[in-house]
């Protein structure tokens, strides 16, 4: 069972545990950071895909599969080819917010890695930025994707508590790994 860890200023750590689902998907380590500076996380995990590395990779850097398979997703288009515009919609409990950044890809070394940056605004909700390494491994007929990543959200964002900020990312995160793995397996039927 994966866990997570919340340290808290003047205390000994608290423990998250997370379902066995879940910890199958992803583990997180989360770290608290003054509300005025905002929220942090890092995740890291790993996803098994019925399909070739190179059929993943192309996957990952298709812009309507990935509009497909992110939660929220209204809109992501290519600036150039290591840069996209999105526009994503995320539903916390009672409210949502609106983000509009770029995405940028950096140290690619295709089709085996790359590092993909964002940054986005939500108006009076705050901001979102964070960077994952993401690595493709393959494994007989099938890719095992390997992901560490980073976030960080301020703002009103930053003031919701820890528990409804992890469980958001939680949902998005499964939501985004199950899609896109039913995506690229449709695509290799499709092929």
């Amino acid at each position: 069972m994966g866990a997570g860890v919340i340290p808290r200023a003047g205390s000994q750590a608290s423990q998250i545990t997370f379902p066995s689902a879940v910890a199958k998907r992803f583990t997180a380590g989360i770290r608290w950071a003054n509300r005025r500076w905002g929220y942090r996380m890092d995740f890291t995990g790993e996803e098994r895909i019925a399909a070739p590395r190179d059929m993943v990779w192309e996957a990952l850097n298709d812009p309507e599969i990935m509009r497909g398979c992110i939660p929220g997703c209204q809109g992501i288009e290519r600036l150039s080819p290591s840069a996209f515009e999105a526009t994503i919609k995320v539903k916390f409990s009672l409210f949502s917010a609106s983000f509009h950044g770029v995405l940028t890809l950096s140290n690619i070394d295709a089709p085996e890695s790359y590092t993909l940056s964002a940054e986005g605004k939500g108006g009076l909700a705050g901001f979102a930025r964070g960077s994952a390494d993401v690595v493709l491994k393959a494994r007989g007929e099938e890719t095992i994707l390997h992901y560490r990543a980073k976030a960080e959200l301020g703002g009103k964002l930053a003031q919701l508590g820890a528990r409804l900020l992890d469980s958001t990312s939680q949902k998005l995160a499964e939501g985004f790994f199950s899609d896109f793995n039913a995506a690229v397996v449709a695509k290799m039927a499709a092929d």
